[in-house]
């Protein structure tokens, strides 16, 4: 079946690749949505946590770069990358003491959007990856970098985000892997 046709009028028209078959427009339709979550967090931002704004602020405009970067030429730059590593070593540091394995994802706004955030950078990496592989489409080995650290960037700022309430991370402890209780 044929993909629909857009429409003459522009107002009925919210993306130029909206009907493309291949997921790139996916890919795009994800970095632009965590751009706009970006957004929200800083919206969210507790007073406590002001200090955050700077670093999340300019971090947003590097999450459209990273959406043009596959369709158009890669804007992510490695200065990008270098000042993201950066803010998530200083943030991992700080954190140390608060993180021994996994924890279950809870915590205060803006934790469960920060979360998401973490969560959707992954279906970025995904897409990327299906693109490159399926589509045979290359991509910017740098974005795949960048998209990792930008899922444990936001994973660490929950642990900044609970340690500034004082709210304890919950562990989990998997029944899947590792030695199991003995009966």
């Amino acid at each position: 079946m044929k993909a629909p046709r857009h429409s003459s009028n522009r107002d009925e028209i919210c993306y130029p690749f909206i009907y493309e078959t291949s997921r790139l427009c996916d890919y795009e339709i994800l970095t632009d949505d965590l751009c706009r979550q970006v957004g929200g967090i800083l919206s969210l931002l507790p007073e406590k946590l002001e200090d955050l704004r700077p670093e999340l602020e300019q971090l947003q405009p590097m999450l459209y770069h990273l959406n043009g970067s596959v369709r158009g030429r890669c804007a992510v730059s490695e200065e990008d990358h270098q000042w993201l590593l950066g803010r998530y070593r200083v943030h991992k540091e700080a954190t140390a003491d608060c993180l021994d394995g996994f924890v279950l994802p809870r915590g205060p706004v803006p934790v469960p959007q920060l979360n998401r955030a973490s969560s959707d950078a992954k279906r970025v990496l995904r897409l990327l990856l299906r693109l490159q592989v399926e589509e045979s489409i290359e991509i910017p080995e740098p974005l795949f970098r960048f998209g990792n650290l930008l899922c444990n960037y936001f994973f660490v700022l929950t642990l900044v985000v609970n340690l500034a309430h004082g709210f304890e991370e919950v562990p989990f402890v998997s029944r899947s892997y590792g030695r199991l209780p003995a009966d």
